[in-house]
């Protein structure tokens, strides 16, 4: 690996972050770095935390404890010019049913401060990309469930972020739009060098290639590639060094 990518700033840096709801801690001195072309899945099981860092990570909580830093902008200098380098699929829906595609992203371009000259040929190709060019004017209450996703995906990358947030982006879709949204997001980390954190409890969506956050009620259990996170465990596939590492932990 070249000394530049050595040194540069990690696309995303969590150190000691600790959270808590009234009196139950839900992360407890989390922290993990990622690397820009780093495709990075933090795993765990329903329950574990992850939603909450997303929460924090993204501003929508502010932290009890600890530092988040973007490309080496920590958030209590600017958080602005950080959350500007992001972009995000949230769990939850959060496309407008009653607007075209279109209009959904032109919405979210708007909100970016993107010129219309500007915006317009940006949808167009990351609708092309999630093959839904065709849907553009289509309101968004008439696409599948996966179509959905894609859009979400694609207005994510609007604004050409350089860090990708997914929040469990494959809940209830089927085996073929789990597989395009992986595929297509790991392509992005292959050919943008897009560093990405994709959350879930579904082992199978981390390849070998991979690396693994394990977040276990609410503390990181293991943090690395693939192998390394296996050899760790002293198991033989990441499904029995996940179980290992949690069981241990209980």
């Amino acid at each position: 690996m070249p000394d530049s990518v050595l040194h540069e700033p990690a696309a995303l840096e969590v150190e000691g972050l600790t959270h808590q709801f009234g009196p139950r801690r839900v992360l407890d001195g989390v922290g993990f770095r990622i690397r820009p072309g780093d495709f990075t899945v933090l795993l765990g099981q329903n329950g574990a935390g992850k939603t909450t860092l997303f929460a924090l990570i993204t501003r929508l909580y502010h932290a009890h404890q600890g530092g988040i830093a973007v490309f080496g902008q920590p958030f209590r200098a600017d958080a602005s010019a950080a959350l500007a380098r992001m972009g995000v699929v949230f769990q939850q829906p959060t496309l407008d049913l009653d607007l075209t595609v279109q209009q959904n992203l032109e919405y979210h371009a708007a909100l970016h401060g993107m010129a219309g000259r500007t915006a317009a040929p940006r949808i167009r190709d990351e609708l092309a990309r999630v093959n839904l060019a065709e849907r553009a004017r289509d309101r968004v209450r008439l696409l599948s469930g996966g179509q959905k996703r894609r859009v979400e995906l694609a207005r994510a990358l609007l604004h050409e972020p350089s860090l990708l947030l997914l929040d469990e982006p494959t809940a209830g879709l089927d085996m073929e739009s789990r597989g395009f949204l992986l595929g297509h997001v790991r392509r992005l980390c292959r050919e943008r060098g897009l560093a990405v954190l994709w959350a879930t409890h579904l082992i199978d969506e981390a390849g070998e290639d991979a690396h693994v956050v394990v977040l276990h009620k609410g503390r990181v259990l293991a943090a690395g590639p693939v192998p390394a996170i296996v050899a760790q465990a002293g198991a033989q596939t990441l499904k029995d060094a996940f179980e290992h590492l949690t069981h241990a932990a209980n």
